[in-house]
């Protein structure tokens, strides 16, 4: 099957939330566009979708784009909206682990998730795993991956993640953001086409230390590990102060920007384009991206959740799959 004829997969992510209907929506916003499969329980997606069950990925490519080719999964029970059930648990986990095989097996040009609810997938299936990315990593047998928000005004990635803001200076240690800095310039080259990368790397501290006034980081580690990457050929700018690196003049001057921790990088990113930004897991042996937002418990069933996101996601998925 060529890649225009390989679908990216949908997995269902927790059905309680908004997921399945922005699926439905994002389905009828690009199907005469890119091909799509969604793996999960069709009777969690809503009322009137045109749906086609299918038994594997090459029937759902030759489906008419006026049907939603459908793996179907049956999760037993009801599904309601706001409620997640742990009996569903261990479901969610499997058409994740779904999906992974048919995109490394080649049925599937790339995987796009939509929210799951980590509590209830501990609660119902003793979960093992911080969140959906390392599940993924443990999937696609590495240990590193990188997280990068993406829209079309930037790219962003965190050097650490969900931890708490007063344990990000041990955390951060001089081979955490190598292997950050590594895994996001391979990422732009193989996955979106970038041949000579550009990042901006942040400060740890305000001002980035101003010169060990304001913190020693700089200093003592950043700017020496920068200066080595340099001279390994990395087109590096920084440690910058991240306070001046994402007006547009700035954001100009490099592909990515690599932040130090959570907020000092998705606050940018969701100030600038909150509709629109895309989750992607540099990393992973295959391609991987999801909406830039959780379950929505408040608004489920509704009918109002906007699939902006999960519709820039599946687009974003497709071009970096044309792209390996």
């Amino acid at each position: 099957m060529s890649l225009g004829r390989r679908p990216v997969v949908l997995s269902c992510g927790e059905p309680a939330g908004i997921g399945p209907e922005i699926a439905a929506s994002a389905w009828a916003a690009l199907k005469d566009e890119i091909p799509l499969l969604w793996l999960g329980d069709p009777r969690h997606l809503p009322q009137g979708t045109a749906y086609e069950v299918v038994n594997d990925a090459s029937q759902a490519a030759a489906l008419s784009p006026r049907t939603l080719p459908v793996l179907a999964y049956d999760f037993g029970g009801l599904s309601v909206p706001g409620q997640p059930d742990p009996t569903h648990a261990q479901h969610v986990i499997d058409v994740i682990a779904a999906g992974v095989g048919l995109v490394r097996g080649g049925q599937a040009a790339a995987l796009c998730t939509a929210p799951i609810h980590k509590k209830a997938l501990m609660d119902g299936a003793d979960f093992a795993y911080p969140g959906h990315t390392e599940y993924l990593a443990a999937l696609g047998g590495v240990e590193d991956v990188v997280m990068m928000l993406a829209s079309d005004q930037l790219r962003v990635v965190p050097a650490t993640i969900h931890i708490a803001l007063d344990q990000v200076p041990t955390a951060l240690t001089p081979e955490k953001l190598r292997r950050t800095i590594e895994i996001t310039h391979a990422g732009l080259r193989d996955m979106f086409g970038i041949a000579a990368p550009r990042l901006a790397v942040a400060g740890l501290n305000p001002h980035a230390g101003e010169g060990g006034a304001m913190g020693r980081q700089e200093c003592d580690w950043i700017a020496p590990l920068l200066d080595q990457m340099r001279s390994e050929g990395f087109d590096l700018a920084g440690p910058l102060p991240a306070d001046t690196m994402f007006h547009a003049a700035a954001r100009a001057r490099y592909d990515a920007a690599v932040a130090m921790y959570h907020d000092q990088a998705l606050i940018p990113i969701k100030t600038l384009d909150f509709d629109r930004g895309v989750n992607v897991t540099l990393g992973l042996p295959f391609v991987r991206t999801s909406p830039d937002h959780g379950t929505a418990f408040d608004i489920a069933g509704k009918g109002i959740a906007n699939p902006t996101s999960m519709i820039e996601a599946i687009k974003t998925a497709y071009r970096m799959a044309q792209s390996t």
